[in-house]
């Protein structure tokens, strides 16, 4: 929309071609064709097949998924949760206590995910809190590793409100739980939508920290993926990243729709 020469946008899409489908498009084009492949001879897989999603749509690769699924879900809603929180009350905080509340929830991600996945597991190997062995440590980590990206996502938005409408409805004598719930909850709805739909999609693919926590009856379906591959079923493994991407892609074309009504309400 920059670019108003004819010339200058036949080149900007060259660029863009050029950029996206060697590194981004081409990569996820070879893993459906592997997918649907039973060998690889030459340059592309070849010997078409659909016994690897006949495979991947049930006994344990459907256990992982849903595992995954409720995983994602679970450490999503605990994020947002405790990630608008942070971020409502961070509002209300002095520049200083911002910046060290900021800090504080963006650290799980400027370290790696390993490092997480290895605190957790230390703080929560001994009583009171004795979750090693669980699936609970498994969605706890996954929480800690995407409530940032909720606290930045509500955070940025709690900047760009404009404070007119609680002043508004203050004024009018609405108490502050009032003016929270029915004024600027409903104002902050399309980066709430947004900030679930990153954490869902963060979580689902999370491998490094879920591979140190994860117990025999809490297998995702990310660490299924790698053990497949590692032992060299690369076709079922690209099967499997297939549908990893596919379900991850339905929920959030799900909560694009959610959000898309909220911003005509």
């Amino acid at each position: 929309m920059l670019v108003h020469s004819r010339a200058g946008r036949w080149a900007s899409w060259a660029v863009f071609a050029v950029l996206f489908v060697p590194l981004f498009a081409l990569p996820l084009l070879v893993i459906v064709a592997a997918s649907f492949s039973t060998n690889w001879s030459g340059a592309f897989p070849s010997g078409p097949t659909t016994a690897h999603y006949a495979a991947a749509v049930r006994g344990e690769s459907l256990r992982a998924l849903t595992t995954s699924l409720v995983t994602a879900l679970a450490a999503s809603v605990l994020a947002l949760t405790a990630g608008t929180w942070a971020a409502l009350a961070a509002s209300a905080l002095r520049a200083r206590g911002r910046r060290l509340l900021d800090a504080l929830f963006v650290l799980p991600v400027a370290v790696p995910s390993v490092v997480v996945g290895l605190a957790v597991l230390v703080a929560f190997s001994q009583p009171p809190l004795l979750l090693n062995g669980t699936r609970w440590i498994v969605i706890l980590a996954h929480t800690v590793l995407v409530t940032a990206f909720a606290y930045q996502s509500v955070s940025a938005a709690i900047l760009r409100l404009d404070p007119m409408y609680e002043q508004a409805a203050a004024s009018l004598g609405a108490r502050p739980s009032y003016v929270l719930l029915r004024v600027r909850l409903p104002l902050l709805l399309p980066s709430l939508n947004a900030a679930a739909g990153l954490c869902f999609a963060l979580s689902m693919g999370e491998l490094s920290a879920t591979m140190m926590l994860y117990p025999p009856d809490w297998l995702p379906l990310p660490v299924l993926i790698f053990t497949a591959t590692d032992r060299g079923s690369l076709f079922t493994g690209s099967a499997l990243a297939v549908v990893l991407m596919a379900a991850t892609l339905l929920v959030l074309l799900a909560v694009s729709r959610v959000r898309t009504k909220a911003s005509y309400r």
